[in-house]
């Protein structure tokens, strides 16, 4: 298997080399040069591989689709310490829950920072720790977060061998929690710099040191954010799991309906769908920063500038430039990637929008793609939050409640719809006071977390700025 820019770098590269690398040095994204196909025979052995060993099982088969230059022994010995019932307080990693006829949560939330962040980061560590330790080697993650991002990939990078992390959030817009989460992490590998701006100004960062290449290269800086093929690869394997679930056999079809900023998650249901995955419909649910809804609807991508991002109570999603979605435009108009790279790089990069809408690879993205979308807003995420306390006594966060009230607005009669449970609600207590009047569960090892010391640099939105903090901090030669 080897991997390809979606903007048409020539290399050809192996998983591991993707893995400590993020972006293509031509500023693309990775993605596999073709999709491993699933046939029924194949599905059939997953589903019993599922059923009679379970989650980790299940993903070594997957990802062994995808990695070749890992030792098979090696790679589902990561994955059983990965996905135990100690880090995710279930045997089954992943359980559904029912909720009306035809729909149902898929809780992705079970991890170590309570959102579904853990499900890849938790692999993306172990998989960083035994690659540099096989190379000698280390690595300065850059990453930005919206959120959720930040704490799943300091719990998972904590005190790794060979590994540091420089985690950017904008400054003031995560919720306490969230914040306290990242913030009273005090191990000496853990860096949380908060910008002074909105999520996309985190983001733009990341991207501009990315492709300064002489410095990624010199300061060894590598990527935990879904522009890494291998979380969104780590993801592909719920959608395999919630299927096994919520079918008795392979004949059957199911949708998902993904809350969704960045484009990461729904991607990798995307991947999923294409490997052969009877997945029906991919339904895409945005709250008020309804860039990726607007697309589907019209075929125009039109990013927001800061002053145009909504500050919204599904803060995780308060993105208006969506970094994965250069993967599925890639694949939406037939892996060219020379239309790919004058969408992104030049009509993005310099108008800040493009439109698809005459194009004939439009249609495609419900046709073919089966893709659809919405959109919701606070007003509705209370309003969700009270009919599902109400209904069937199961509390859900923010953003699940996008999901929820997404697929109920475009659920087909007939169709069965998995939503991805995305956090637990303790994580946005403040909405869930006011949508139920009361407060959310609390796990006991996050008491008081709000209340313990934190450790934050706080800076403008300054490229220079961070690269003379990540120099001054990353003990690697220059």
């Amino acid at each position: 298997m080897r991997y390809l820019s979606t903007r048409g770098h020539p290399d050809r590269k192996h998983f591991c080399e993707i893995l400590l690398e993020g972006l293509a040095p031509d500023g693309g994204l990775y993605l596999p040069e073709r999709y491993p196909e699933v046939n029924e025979a194949m599905l059939a052995e997953l589903r019993k591989t599922y059923q009679d060993e379970g989650y980790a099982a299940l993903a070594f088969k997957v990802l062994s689709l995808y990695i070749d230059d890992i030792p098979q022994t090696d790679l589902r010995a990561i994955c059983d310490r990965t996905y135990t019932e100690t880090a995710f307080g279930t045997s089954a990693i992943v359980p559904l829950k029912p909720l009306e006829e035809g729909v149902c949560l898929e809780a992705l939330s079970n991890g170590p920072t309570l959102a579904f962040k853990d499900m890849a980061m938790q692999l993306l560590g172990n998989l960083f720790e035994y690659e540099l330790d096989r190379r000698g080697a280390e690595l300065n993650i850059l990453g930005a977060t919206s959120g959720d991002t930040g704490s799943a990939a300091e719990y998972a990078m904590r005190g790794k061998k060979g590994v540091r992390v420089f985690m950017l959030s904008p400054h003031g817009r995560m919720s306490p929690f969230q914040q306290a989460q990242m913030f009273s992490l005090m191990d000496e590998n853990i860096h949380n710099i908060a910008i002074e701006g909105v999520f996309d100004d985190c983001q733009d960062i990341v991207k501009a040191v990315s492709n300064d290449l002489e410095f990624k290269r010199n300061h060894k800086i590598g990527t935990v954010n879904s522009i890494n093929w291998a979380r969104l690869l780590a993801q592909v394997v719920y959608y395999f799991a919630g299927y096994f679930q919520a079918t008795s056999g392979n004949t059957e079809k199911v949708s998902f309906s993904v809350p969704s900023g960045n484009f990461g998650n729904v991607c990798a249901g995307h991947v999923a769908r294409q490997m052969g995955l009877p997945i029906d419909r991919l339904i895409v649910a945005t709250n008020e920063n309804d860039v990726l809804d607007e697309f589907f609807r019209t075929g125009v991508y039109r990013v927001r500038g800061s002053a145009d991002t909504y500050e919204t109570s599904s803060p995780s999603m308060d993105i208006s430039k969506a970094s994965n979605f250069e993967r599925f435009i890639f694949d939406l108009v037939g892996r060219d990637a020379d239309v790919t790279r004058q969408l992104f790089a030049d009509e993005v990069a310099i108008h800040g929008r493009f439109d698809l809408s005459k194009h004939p690879s439009f249609d495609l993205a419900t046709r073919q793609f089966g893709f659809v979308s919405g959109k919701s807003t606070h007003a509705d995420r209370l309003q969700t939050i009270r009919k599902v306390w109400e209904d069937h006594q199961v509390m859900i966060d923010t953003h699940t409640a996008d999901g929820v009230k997404v697929a109920r607005e475009r659920r087909l009669p007939q169709e069965n719809v998995i939503v991805l449970e995305t956090a637990l609600p303790i994580k946005f207590a403040e909405t869930i006071e006011e949508a139920l009047g009361i407060p959310p569960e609390r796990p006991a090892k996050f008491e008081g977390i709000e209340g313990l010391p934190k450790r934050v640099h706080v800076m403008q939105a300054d490229v220079v700025a961070v690269k003379k903090y990540i120099n001054e901090h990353c003990h690697v030669a220059t």
